[in-house]
């Protein structure tokens, strides 16, 4: 209870093509510059389940890492994610079932400044973390 971890991210817009490409989302407002500028974004975004792929990838590599086994996650998207932004990923183990080898995960992406884009709650089990 009350571990934490966090990790820097910034999305590029050559990942964010390569995600458009693999997932068949090719959403202007992702991909398309000109068009995005006429939104009220401005420019592009990062689409959501992209950005919020980062609790996915520090669980599974980093924080708990290998052995980790997903089993649920919530998420709220707050705010928009843009390209070469710097983020911070922020995680809190806010609940632990020792007898089952679970743990809740307080997860958020927060901007530069510390405002959230993505808060959400994951359910983790790991047979030697927790």
């Amino acid at each position: 209870m009350g571990d934490t971890y966090q990790e820097k991210v910034r999305f590029t817009q050559e990942r964010v093509n390569i995600f458009a490409d693999v997932t068949g989302d090719n959403n202007p407002i992702h991909v398309n510059e000109e068009y995005a500028a006429k939104t009220p974004f401005g420019k592009p975004i990062v689409h959501g389940f992209f950005a919020g792929s980062v609790f996915s990838k520090v669980f599974g590599t980093t924080w708990p890492g290998e052995g980790t086994i997903y089993l649920y996650q919530e998420m709220s998207f707050r705010a928009p994610v843009f390209v070469e932004q710097d983020y911070t990923a922020k995680f809190e183990v806010i609940e632990h079932v020792e007898e089952k080898h679970r743990a809740t995960i307080q997860c958020t992406l927060e901007d530069g400044e510390g405002k959230p884009a993505i808060i959400g709650t994951a359910k983790l089990l790991h047979q030697t973390k927790f």
